[in-house]
């Protein structure tokens, strides 16, 4: 399903409306300064259909807005820092900020 009526830009965009909407859930996983930002190690996010990553993130609010833009993911196993990639019922998304070391 297509959502009609809100943008999707980092750092700009707004929260398309719930309300006469149909949501998803997306489980996702954080790791390291991400994990330390949200204070779990995962959960389940209830998004409307049709977000993105990009929406994703603006749900976290304002949740140390600095490490998460930063971050890459990795959806359903695949790498990737796509934020207006769309989610779909059921995915996995990891975030993970970057790492130092090697």
């Amino acid at each position: 399903m297509t959502v009609v009526g809100w943008t999707d830009r980092v750092g700009t965009s707004t929260r398309p409306p719930t309300k006469g909407f149909t949501t998803m859930q997306v489980q996702v996983r954080y790791y390291a300064a991400a994990k330390a930002a949200t204070g779990v190690a995962e959960e389940t996010r209830e998004l409307p259909d049709g977000a993105t990553i990009g929406v994703f993130l603006d749900e976290l609010g304002s949740t140390s807005p600095q490490v998460f833009a930063r971050c890459s993911f990795i959806l359903n196993g695949t790498a990737t820092a796509d934020r207006g990639r769309l989610l779909d019922e059921g995915d996995r998304l990891d975030v993970l900020p970057p790492f130092a070391g090697g």
